[in-house]
């Protein structure tokens, strides 16, 4: 008893006979298809978190990188003034200065007026309402998104020529490179019988798609001084974008772009605009993952059942042991391995298939849209154009981490029940 104690946790002999009540058959009192349930189980379910949580991350790395890759990180109005016809204005009459104040600020990358309207676009019968961008050719250089799109057609570099629309303008209005858009304006020239609506028509130089349901179905690009021109703005902008250099932190940024240009500007921040919809999907992403946490703890519940019928199957082992001289604790630790064995290679198997099915997550999503006929994936609906997933290493040891700790936890009560069990007891009907 004595040499017994001094042995040392986890001994080389506990391994052995844990290894070896894990092979036996069933016949020999083991649990072999309880062990293999315990195993799949735990390996479906690590797998379904960590593709969970990619999917989940790819969604918020995409949505907030069409945001930022197409959109201005801070935007600058003017808070408004009175003009000398007695109407309230809010049009950027020295948008130069202002944008280069802006420029001044820490963190600011860029700063560049823009011209924004909302007008009807036409084409061959069909029509769209769209969202007008007037921007400087060298400041759409720096849109990312655009530039670097998914897709596109034609070639940026004529911008200064004509304007560059979404894919999903595109496709409403059926046009594409080399066409001719009109655009009507209601807000036109006023006359004697009323406000004539103001039409223009331009060439189709670029189309792209950033992959963002609403900047694709609605945005066009247009130059600067044109759009002066379109929208009666000569001389004027409707704001100034600001790009930064960590939007993620645009709060830090927002006092020191204040103090650059004066207190009578208005900002509006990504976050401000996009706040509900990142709020959204942190909600979503807890509620997920307390979800699947609960299926990785009833996969990990198999492994007390064949724990369980393990003990009662090796009662007389245990016994035997028992009056050989093995504690209470190595009979514990056997029994821990066995079950901890089991988790261990179900949560390593359940990394392997949830990485591989986050990183082949395309192919795989293409095979399911081809055998359902297509159309399981809606933009409209989704925002995005594809289903993204991005593996962190935060995530994938998150739900590395919940399974060994639920795994190990759940083993120790069966083995404790081996541990404690009478040897006398054990041996008396043997």
């Amino acid at each position: 008893m004595n040499v017994a104690q001094k042995t040392a946790p986890f001994a080389p002999f506990e391994w052995m006979i844990a290894w070896r009540y894990l092979r036996a058959k069933r016949s020999e009192g083991g649990v072999s298809v309880m062990t293999w349930i315990s195993l799949v189980g735990i390996t479906l379910a690590v797998a379904a978190l960590i593709i969970t949580l990619a999917v989940r991350s790819g969604f918020r790395y995409e949505f907030v990188d069409t945001i930022l890759g197409a959109n201005s990180h801070v935007s600058i109005y003017n808070s408004g003034r009175v003009t000398e016809a007695g109407t309230f204005a809010q049009v950027i009459t020295d948008y130069e200065d202002l944008a280069q104040k802006a420029a001044t600020a820490p963190g600011v990358v860029r700063a560049a007026p823009l011209i924004k309207g909302q007008v009807m676009a036409v084409n061959a019968g069909r029509n769209a309402g769209v969202e007008v961008w007037g921007i400087r050719p060298d400041d759409l250089m720096d849109v990312r998104r655009v530039v670097d799109p998914e897709d596109y057609a034609g070639d940026i570099n004529r911008f200064e020529a004509g304007i560059a629309i979404g894919a999903g303008v595109a496709r409403t209005l059926n046009a594409t490179v080399g066409d001719r858009v009109k655009l009507i304006s209601p807000d036109g020239v006023k006359t004697a019988f009323g406000t004539s609506p103001r039409q223009a028509a331009y060439e189709i130089v670029y189309v792209f798609q950033v992959g963002r349901y609403d900047i694709d179905r609605t945005r066009v690009y247009m130059p600067f001084a044109a759009a002066q021109e379109y929208f009666n703005r000569e001389g004027q902008a409707d704001e100034v974008e600001v790009i930064l250099e960590d939007p993620e932190n645009v709060a830090d940024a927002e006092l020191g772009i204040l103090e650059a240009v004066g207190e009578n500007a208005l900002l509006w921040t990504w976050r401000d605009s996009s706040g509900a919809f990142l709020q959204a999907l942190e909600m979503e992403d807890n509620v997920m993952f307390i979800i699947l946490s609960v299926l990785v703890l009833i996969a990990s519940m198999n492994i007390v059942s064949g724990l369980i019928m393990l003990v009662k199957n090796k009662g007389r082992d245990i016994g035997i042991l028992r009056t050989m001289g093995l504690s209470e604790g190595s009979v514990l630790r056997v029994f821990f391995i066995c079950g901890a064995s089991v988790g261990v290679i179900g949560t390593i198997a359940g990394i392997v298939l949830g990485c591989l099915f986050a990183i082949y997550i395309d192919p795989i999503f293409d095979a399911v849209n081809f055998v359902m006929g297509g159309g399981v994936w809606d933009p409209s609906v989704r925002m995005i154009s594809r289903l993204p997933a991005r593996l962190e290493v935060g995530d994938v040891m998150s739900a590395v981490s919940l399974s060994l700790f639920l795994s190990f936890v759940v083993t120790i009560f069966p083995a404790r029940r081996a541990a404690r069990m009478n040897p006398v007891e054990a041996l008396r009907y043997e």
